[in-house]
């Protein structure tokens, strides 16, 4: 498995339909909790001050992380930032990778 930490950010436009905005928000609210009830979407943390978030994905390689990605219903209005993320070796969680040296 990979983990990426992915930078969301959503720029709704002002003229777009309120009741469509309030749908696809619904929609991408469904979407993300299924997603972290699977165990698949790790964490979701909001950037203070904007409509931002940082979340981290444990997947099973970059084009799943796309689809997931792709498949967000606010997909269109959003700006993502990708970055894959290495286990540190100082880190004191238990991981369950199967490397000898964790």
């Amino acid at each position: 498995m990979a983990m990426f930490l992915v930078r969301m950010d959503v720029s709704i436009p002002y003229d777009l339909d309120p009741d469509t905005a309030a749908e696809t928000i619904a929609r991408e609210k469904e979407y993300s909790q299924d997603l972290q009830r699977q165990g698949v979407w790790h964490s979701i943390w909001r950037i203070a001050g904007e409509y931002s978030n940082y979340s981290v994905f444990e997947v099973s390689d970059a084009d799943e992380l796309h689809d997931i990605l792709w498949n967000l219903p606010l997909f269109r209005f959003m700006s993502c930032t990708v970055t894959a993320l290495a286990h540190h070796p100082s880190d004191i969680m238990p991981r369950e990778s199967g490397r000898a040296d964790e």
